[in-house]
C-alpha cells in the first residue's frame, strides 16, 4: 500500500485550536497554487492505493480550482480503493459534491466538530449546527456512501450532556465513520495563549475522560466498531488511508508542510506557500528536512504507530515487517507497559492460516493514555 497526500493550505479563517499550516484563502494565491500542482502530479508515475486531499479546507477552492485539481488527479484515482476530500459545512454546494462523485472521489470527512451552536462558537468554527446537518444529508443524496464525520470534545464550557446531544445527533444522521478528538491546547495556538492567560479553563479531567468512554460505549452499540484510538467505522468503511499510516507504510505528500516516507526516508516540505510555489516553478528543493531512518528506528516507529489501532501488533505480522522480534525489540518497555496495565497479551485465531496470532494490544487503561503507550515503544 502506499499513499497520497495533497495538502489545500487554505482556510476562511483559522480555528483558535488549529496548529496545521494553513493561510487565509486568496483566489490569486488558490490559483497559482492549483498549477503548481498540476505540474508535481504530472510528473509522477507511480500508483497509489490511496488518495488524501486535506487542509487547510479544500472545499474552500471555487468549483474550477477543485475541477482543475481533480482532473489532474484522474490517472491516480481510476487506480486507487480509496480518495478522500476533507470539508468544512459552510464552503460545501451542490456543485462541488456533484463534481466529487462525478470525478471519482468516494469518501468525504466532513468538520461537524459539533451540533451545539455555542460550542461550535468558543471554538471559533464558521458553520452552524444547521449548514452542518445540511451539508451532510447533501453528501448522502447525491451518492456519497462512505462519510465520516469529525466531532470534538473536552470543550471549554462543555458539559456531559451536549456531549450526549452530538453523538446522538450523529447516530440520527447516519455516516459511516466517525472520529473523535479531545480538544487539545497546542503551543503557538489562540487557544494556548487563552489559556495561559487564563482567560478560559481547561474541563475537568476526569469529565474528559468520561466523554471518552461514553463515545466509545455509544457508538460501539450503535453499530460502530473502534478501530483506532479515535476512529470508528461501520463495516468495511475503515479509512484505509489511516491504515496505511499506523502500519508505517510508504506515502507521498504534496503540498507545504506536507511529510513523505519513501524507501525509508521521512521528509518534510517547507511551511510557506510563497516559497514553495517558487522552488517548484524553478525546479528547486523544496524539502525543509529529510531524514534516512535506521532499522532499529523504522521498527520502533512502526510499533509507536500500529499500537494506536485496537488490534493493536501481531507479533508474526510485526517480525515479517521489520525483521525485528518484537519481544525482544521492546523487552524493557514491554515489561513496564504490562505492569502498568496499559498494554495486554492478545491471542486468537486466524482462519485463513489455521493457527493462532499473538500480539499486544492496548488495554482500556491504555486507550486513556496511548501517548504514553506510543512514546515508550519509541
Amino acid at each position: 500500500m502506499s499513499g497520497l497526500y495533497i495538502h489545500i493550505p487554505f482556510c476562511k479563517n483559522k480555528c483558535i485550536y488549529c496548529n496545521f499550516y494553513s493561510i487565509v484563502y486568496r483566489k490569486q494565491s488558490a490559483t497559482e497554487y492549483i498549477n503548481i500542482l498540476k505540474k508535481q502530479l504530472s510528473n509522477l508515475n507511480q500508483n497509489f492505493s490511496t488518495i488524501y486531499i486535506g487542509g487547510g479546507t479544500p472545499t474552500i477552492l471555487d468549483f474550477l480550482e477543485l475541477k482543475a485539481l481533480l482532473y489532474s488527479l484522474r490517472k491516480f484515482i481510476k487506480n486507487a480503493n480509496e480518495i478522500t476530500i476533507e470539508a468544512n459545512p459552510e464552503s460545501l454546494n451542490v456543485d462541488k459534491v456533484k463534481l466529487f462523485i462525478d470525478e471519482g472521489v468516494n469518501r468525504i470527512s466532513i468538520g461537524a466538530q459539533s451540533f451545539n451552536d455555542k460550542k461550535l462558537e468558543r471554538l471559533g468554527r464558521m458553520h452552524s449546527s444547521y449548514q452542518a446537518k445540511t451539508a451532510i444529508s447533501l453528501c448522502k443524496k447525491y451518492g456519497f456512501k462512505n462519510i465520516n464525520i469529525d466531532l470534538i470534545f473536552g470543550v471549554f464550557g462543555e458539559t456531559y450532556p451536549i456531549w450526549k446531544k452530538d453523538l446522538l445527533e450523529v447516530i440520527k444522521l447516519a455516516p459511516s465513520h466517525v472520529s473523535i478528538y479531545m480538544l487539545t491546547y497546542e503551543k503557538n495556538t489562540p487557544l494556548y495563549k487563552q489559556l495561559q492567560k487564563k482567560l478560559i479553563l481547561q474541563m475537568d479531567e476526569e469529565l474528559v475522560v468520561k466523554m471518552y468512554k461514553f463515545a466509545i460505549n455509544f457508538l460501539e452499540k450503535n453499530g460502530f466498531c473502534q478501530y483506532e484510538i479515535s476512529n470508528f467505522a461501520k463495516r468495511n468503511y475503515f479509512c484505509q488511508h489511516n491504515i496505511n499510516y499506523w502500519e508505517n507504510n510508504p506515502y507521498t505528500g504534496l503540498g507545504p508542510s506536507a511529510f513523505s516516507y519513501n524507501d525509508g526516508v521521512r521528509a518534510k516540505n517547507i511551511s510557506c506557500l510563497k516559497e514553495y510555489i517558487e522552488k517548484v516553478k524553478k525546479n528547486e528543493n523544496f524539502i525543509a528536512f529529510s531524514e534516512k531512518l535506521k532499522p532499529i528506528r523504522r521498527a520502533k516507529e512502526t510499533a509507536s504507530l500500529k499500537i494506536r489501532t485496537i488490534e493493536g501488533i501481531d507479533f508474526d505480522w510485526f517480525y515479517k515487517k521489520t525483521g525485528f522480534d518484537f519481544l525482544v525489540l521492546e523487552k524493557e518497555a514491554l515489561r513496564m507497559l504490562i505492569k502498568n496495565r496499559l498494554i495486554r497479551y492478545r491471542i486468537c485465531n486466524d482462519p485463513a492460516k489455521n493457527k493462532l496470532k499473538v500480539g499486544i494490544c492496548l488495554t482500556k487503561k491504555g486507550l486513556l493514555f496511548s501517548d504514553t503507550v506510543s512514546a515508550a515503544l519509541l
